[in-house]
């Protein structure tokens, strides 16, 4: 792919909805670790950055809107160094921990939470290198 300083660099980049994108910039970054990257009007859009992954936060326009509560329409997995810590960062700053830090058979550990606007994450940290086979599943594809 051709390089472009206007578009994030990873190859899946999720557009999140929020209701006021400025507060959700302040929030994941503050919450989770984001990094604003791009600006695009003062409340339309933002391009924000996490390791190498990327998301943006987009403004409620149309037919755009934030999931409703209790409803659950995705998930946004971003792999952290430190889960435990993570997850006490987020907590700090008012996520709702859907789910503890816990450690599975896959060589993950992971904890789940629902931010600001009820959107879902999902961190996950490496803990073994596990081949799909060791656990149930199937590997397909390498890599």
């Amino acid at each position: 792919m051709k390089p472009n300083r206007s578009v994030p660099a990873s190859t899946v980049i999720p557009v999140l909805i929020y209701p006021d994108v400025r507060q959700a910039v302040a929030w994941l970054g503050a919450a989770f670790g984001f990094v604003e990257r791009v600006r695009i009007g003062e409340d339309h859009r933002a391009q924000l950055s996490i390791g190498d992954g990327a998301v943006i936060v987009g403004d409620v326009r149309h037919d755009r809107r934030p999931p409703r509560p209790g409803e659950v329409t995705h998930s946004v997995m971003v792999r952290v160094e430190n889960v435990r810590a993570h997850c006490e960062r987020a907590r700090a700053h008012g996520a709702r921990i859907v789910m503890e830090p816990t450690d599975f058979e896959f060589g993950e550990r992971q904890y789940a939470a629902e931010d600001l606007a009820g959107h879902q994450w999902t961190f996950s940290e490496t803990l073994a290198d596990v081949a799909p086979e060791e656990w149930g599943g199937t590997s397909i594809t390498p890599g």
